[in-house]
Order: C-alpha cells, then sequence, then structure tokens
C-alpha cells in the first residue's frame, strides 16, 4: 500500500490550531529573525551593531568584539582566547544562520533549541559577573523560550513544522523534529 505524499496542506488541521498556538508561533518567528538578524548584520555589516569595515565579508571576526569584551569577567580567559579563531567565527555564524533558519520555517526545532539554548548559555557564561542582576539576563530568557518552543511543537503553526514531522526522515529520526 503506497501511502499519499506528504503536504503541508494535508497535514495541519486548523480547527485543531488555538490562540496559544498563535502567540507561540509569532514568538518562535521573531525569536528567529532575531537569530538571522545578527548572522546578516555581522556577515554583510550594515550599520545596526556591526559597522561595514567590520563585517565578516570584509574579513572582521564576528566573535572578536563580543569576546574580546570579556576579559574581566569570571571566565574572561578562557572566551578572550577564543576570540576570532576562524572555528569560533564558523560555528558561530552557522550557529545563528541555522538556528534562525530552523525557527523561521519552524522545522527542526528540537536541534534550533538546543543549539541555540547553548549558543545562549555561553553567551550569558561569558558576561559573568552580571551587572545588572545577580544571575538573570536576557541569554538564560532567551535558552527559556527556545526551550519552550521546541516542546510546545511551536512549528506546526504558520510554519512547517507538522508537515517536517510527518516526512519519513523524521519519524525515523524524532530528534529532527
Amino acid at each position: 500500500m503506497n501511502a499519499a505524499p506528504v503536504t503541508p496542506a494535508a497535514v495541519i488541521p486548523a480547527a485543531a490550531r488555538r490562540p496559544v498556538d498563535y502567540v507561540w508561533a509569532v514568538a518562535r518567528i521573531a525569536l528567529g529573525w532575531v537569530f538571522l538578524w545578527a548572522f546578516l548584520d555581522k556577515t554583510f555589516g550594515w550599520g545596526f551593531a556591526t559597522p561595514a569595515e567590520r563585517a565578516w565579508v570584509a574579513g572582521g571576526s564576528p566573535t572578536t568584539g563580543f569576546l574580546k569584551g570579556t576579559g574581566e569577567n569570571a571566565l574572561g580567559g578562557l572566551f578572550t582566547g577564543l576570540a576570532g579563531q576562524g572555528w569560533v567565527d564558523w560555528l558561530f555564524m552557522l550557529g545563528l544562520l541555522g538556528v534562525g533558519a530552523a525557527l523561521i520555517a519552524g522545522a527542526g526545532l528540537r536541534i534550533a533549541a538546543a543549539a541555540g539554548g547553548l549558543m545562549m548559555v555561553l553567551m550569558w557564561a561569558a558576561e559573568l559577573p552580571l551587572t545588572t542582576n545577580p544571575f538573570m539576563d536576557e541569554h538564560l530568557v532567551y535558552a527559556l523560550v527556545l526551550a519552550g518552543l521546541a516542546m510546545a511543537q511551536a512549528g506546526d503553526t504558520l510554519g512547517l513544522g507538522r508537515w517536517w514531522g510527518a516526512t519519513p526522515l523524521v519519524r525515523d529520526h524524532p530528534v529532527l523534529r
């Protein structure tokens, strides 16, 4: 027996959506844009957080500015030593792009949440001790929201999550959901 091909329209029952699903979906897309925008600005130096002369395409390092500024922090020695290394720049930029694209598309949220959460916790650790709060900052909040997005299957509404989850690849390897 051959199954019908899986298409997004075939697996998204509109009646199953609740208002909270749309809130999670909009939060997912918004956070995806935060990651994707950081990738784009650091790559091309559009002048928001990264000036053109420090753009990755102009030979700049996307990790140097943040990590070099951590030298006086508790883990500054570790993070300062990573600043500007090619492999760190590539991992960071691929993380920004991959997490941003996955969140916006609504597919692969488990891996995106794990990778994005790890990035956020590492950035939080690089800033220790915090100057505005004993332990909590936006990096930990983003990490928690990423976990919530994956657990709520936020890609199923306004995204490709249900379709992606029904593909044979993801059915065989649920971690890709």
